[in-house]
């Protein structure tokens, strides 16, 4: 052991030198703990909201106009901090709106330049220079970091200011200074993101969404059912990719397929005008909100159709190749009568909505006809080939699991899967049995080795266990006892649509069982809190986010508009800064154009979920502990040079 030791101290050596390197090291690392903690920023089931989404990012739940309030106080009116604030959020499209009816356009970039710089200094007061100098905008790193720096000559620092900003507006770069001070306030007042599952589905922009968070500068991912049902396409899995093309026809978004992932349906879409071209496929109407005219609808609906019987059939299969997974009660299509039109469920025969299937053999249900089987084969091709869905879901496995242990807090996206007297359910996958904390960590190796899995038969598994995580009942980012999809869309009987949940959520209030929860997962039950989401808060019928006293956070409340109506809101978002946590709900979005001509800011309520007794540092922190370990390993190297171990190398 004390050789191993002494190979490490050796390596460390060699970034710190000599004593003195070694010890500038430990007083900056020791300085960077007595800072305070950087803001944490939640975000859960955006499902494919990215206007909204992107709004949010921009005013981090609040946190950009707590900032323009601790600055100037009383000093400047509610008017003016509303004005400033969205000038933060979009200074592009603000100041175009600005122009067209300021007199004096020099006087205020002169006003508002000032005015962000002190919002920059306050944002910029809990980082280290080095850090706040990493997030510069290159084009004017330099000017910003000198005028957020105080100055110690008191007598010259006004004229040194004064000086800096007169040059920036007399040549003509106030608007381009002015976006870039606005940008970086946006990166400084939130130092990590989580998305807490559910980018995908619903929503017209995931793939945007995508895009945006690839460029963001610290986040993570705790995957929820719907990505890891596209993670699932991406790799391959027939009856994910199914799944994937019937949720966008039912939301009306195809063009997420075809304009953002550049993913030929027209193969789909022709099968499915010749197929049903005289039926009129009422029971796939579509949900939500669309920009299709009459004629794309027509298309939509009897693509939306088609791929659900298709789906129907490669899920048929997949049950029948998986016994293990046990649901074989969700295979339907042999239990139609198709002379009849009724469907026998238990003891029960019922009619069905729509007794229209031409592409379904009585004596062979789940088997593709050969036009199925050629499309299939072509959007596996078209899914595993996309460049671009490829790169977005590579993002995903690299920042995302299925949760994620960060600052004493537990996140994850769905449900720890119970028993109906709270204890841990064990659940068999494979012949082995899981529960709790091992389940999650199972079902993520899975996840990966659809992916990366050299063995075909492995991979193959991996992929099959994508399918099962999006919907089984045991799967802890479903957290139900079926997905009824296709008893929606062909029985009227309501009670056959619904969806039992698993007791997890019976339990949300009981801390006996949420403390079990937490110790499962090795964190401290006096101060540590779930944060899920999945299932949506319904504020209009007096439901809160706020369960078991503050110890678990459902902070699903409704981005995708589809949802809305039930929820009463249009989402939840957490902030966790130095002070303790702040819960934001938010007003449905209006419009970007709303944001900036009449400065509407979807931020509407907070509420304190906990205030800490003394203010977090970054000692408080998971970076902290790190950056103890790393004092810890620079005394004994100092400790090493003083005894003649190891000899400098200066």
């Amino acid at each position: 052991m004390k050789e191993l030791e002494m190979k490490y101290l050796e390596r460390l050596a060699e970034l710190y030198p000599s004593i003195a390197s070694a010890s500038t090291e430990m007083i900056n690392l020791q300085a960077i703990l007595n800072l305070p903690k950087g803001t944490e920023h939640f975000l859960t089931d955006i499902h494919g909201e990215y206007e909204a989404f992107a709004h949010v990012l921009k005013n981090g739940s609040g946190s950009v106009r707590r900032k323009v309030d601790e600055v100037f106080g009383t000093t400047l009116s509610a008017k003016d901090k509303k004005s400033l604030a969205t000038l933060i959020y979009y200074p592009k499209e603000k100041m175009e709106s600005i122009a067209k009816t300021e007199t004096d356009m020099e006087d205020w970039y002169k006003i508002t330049l000032y005015r962000l710089i002190e919002i920059c200094k306050c944002a910029a007061s809990k980082y280290t220079r080095s850090k706040v100098r990493k997030a510069l905008p290159k084009d004017f790193a330099y000017v910003i970091e000198e005028l957020i720096t105080e100055k110690s000559e008191a007598a010259d620092k006004e004229f040194y200011y004064n000086s800096i900003v007169e040059t920036i507006i007399r040549i003509g770069r106030a608007e381009e200074f002015i976006i870039a001070m606005s940008e970086l306030i946006q990166r400084l007042v939130v130092d990590h993101l989580h998305i807490v599952g559910d980018i995908y589905d619903r929503g017209p922009g995931p793939h945007i969404i995508m895009s945006k968070l690839k460029k963001y500068h610290s986040l993570d991912i705790q995957w929820g059912n719907h990505d890891v049902l596209w993670m699932g396409a991406a790799a391959g899995q027939r009856s994910c990719i199914a799944n994937v093309i019937r949720i966008c026809a039912r939301y009306g978004n195809l063009d997420i397929l075809e304009d953002g992932y550049g993913i030929n349906l027209l193969p789909l879409a022709t099968f499915a005008v010749n197929t049903y071209k005289d039926d009129p496929c009422s029971c796939f109407k579509l949900k939500g909100f669309s920009s299709y005219n009459s004629a794309e609808i027509e298309n939509d609906i009897k693509m939306h159709k088609a791929i659900s019987i298709i789906q129907f059939k490669l899920e048929g299969q997949l049950i029948q190749r998986n016994p293990g997974f046990h649901m074989e009660n969700r295979r339907l299509l042999h239990l139609i009568d198709y002379e009849k039109g009724t469907i026998r469920i238990g003891e029960r025969e019922l009619e069905l909505l729509d007794k229209n299937f031409p592409t379904i053999d009585p004596k062979a249900p789940y088997r593709l006809t050969a036009e199925e089987q050629d499309i299939m084969d072509r959007l596996e091709k078209a899914f595993m080939h996309c460049e671009k869905l490829q790169d977005h879901m590579k993002f995903l496995l690299t920042k995302g699991s299925l949760y994620k242990v960060y600052n004493g807090n537990l996140l994850y996206h769905g449900c720890v899967p119970l028993n109906a007297d709270g204890s841990l359910k064990e659940v068999k996958i494979h012949g082995k049995s899981y529960k709790g904390k091992g389940l999650y960590e199972a079902l993520e190796i899975y996840v990966r080795k659809g992916f990366f899995a050299v063995d075909e038969h492995e991979r193959k598994i991996g992929r099959d266990m994508m399918w099962y995580i999006w919907l089984h009942p045991d799967s802890p980012l479903f957290g139900k006892d079926k997905m009824a999809t296709f008893e929606r869309y062909f029985l009227a009987e309501k009670d056959t649509h619904k969806e039992n949940k698993n007791p997890y959520y019976e339990f949300l209030e009981n801390e006996e069982v949420m403390n079990g929860i937490l110790e499962d997962f090795g964190l401290d039950t006096k101060t540590s809190h779930i944060v899920n989401g999945h299932v949506p808060v319904k504020r209009k019928d007096g439901e809160s986010p706020i369960k078991c006293g503050g110890k678990v956070l459902v902070i699903d409340g409704g981005f995708a508009k589809a949802y809305q109506k039930e929820t009463g809101l249009a989402g939840y978002t957490l902030i966790y800064n130095s002070y303790g946590l702040i819960l934001a709900a938010h007003e449905p979005f209006e419009s970007l154009e709303a944001a900036i001509e009449k400065e509407s800011d979807i931020h509407s309520d907070t509420f304190l979920v906990k205030r800490a007794a003394q203010r977090k540092l970054v000692a408080n922190t998971d970076i902290g502990l790190e950056l103890k370990e790393q004092i810890k390993d620079l005394e004994q190297l100092l400790d090493a040079y003083r005894s003649g171990k190891i000899a400098e190398k200066v």
